[in-house]
């Protein structure tokens, strides 16, 4: 990934925080965020080095591993991170927009980084106490922090959902990661709601209310 947005708003990484998150739509699981700082030397050795940094959704997990095994290597003075979660019970009674603020809200704060410019990917995004806040549509492909906020929080997530599918094997979480796929669903059916689950997300709150129904 090149560095060429920053330039063409006259920003630099080190005088930005990215911020982005996953999973807005799946039926289980809470939705996650990541936030990023980047120094300008860090973000121009990534930049040189050709690193498979994008969007997480067009990586596969072997780029993305690779990402945070060399995220792992780099002290706090090239790139710092945090990442916020907001659960399942709050999803469900906030609604799934101000849930994702609040993770977001999560992440911000957990960096400890104040006075800078923030970057959220998208269109909308949560009131923080920054400098500023600006919406980047498809800021995933094309700003540097919000590509790494991406994978930070994929990986986070999908990890969080495989270990969950231990305990829940019958939900396919593993590979799902809690998306509505037909297989979920039929487990859904079959199985029933765990405490995992979102209760007012369709086809979840639906198949609650049938039950109460024929309970009843």
């Amino acid at each position: 990934m090149d560095l060429s947005w920053y330039a063409l708003n006259n920003l630099s990484p080190g005088e930005t925080i990215g911020i982005d998150e996953v999973g807005r739509g799946p039926l289980a699981g809470p939705v996650v965020a990541a936030a990023v700082w980047v120094s300008d030397i860090a973000a121009t050795e990534i930049e040189q080095s050709h690193a498979s940094v994008n969007d997480s959704k067009k990586l596969s997990s072997r780029q993305r591993q690779k990402v945070l095994s060399w995220l792992k290597t780099q002290t706090q003075d090239a790139i710092r991170y945090s990442i916020g979660e907001a659960s399942v019970e709050e999803i469900d009674k906030l609604n799934i927009l101000q849930a994702t603020f609040l993770a977001m809200e999560r992440a911000y704060h957990g960096l400890k980084l104040d006075n800078l410019d923030v970057l959220v990917d998208g269109n909308r995004a949560p009131q923080l106490q920054a400098r500023s806040v600006k919406t980047v549509v498809k800021g995933d492909s094309n700003v540097l922090s919000i590509a790494l906020a991406s994978i930070i929080a994929k990986e986070y997530r999908d990890n969080l959902m495989r270990n969950l599918a231990l305990h829940y094997p019958d939900y396919e979480w593993n590979s799902n990661v809690g998306y509505g796929t037909q297989q979920h669903i039929e487990a859904i059916i079959r199985y029933g709601v765990t405490e995992h689950h979102r209760k007012t997300f369709s086809p979840v709150k639906e198949l609650l209310l049938a039950k109460t129904i024929v309970e009843s």
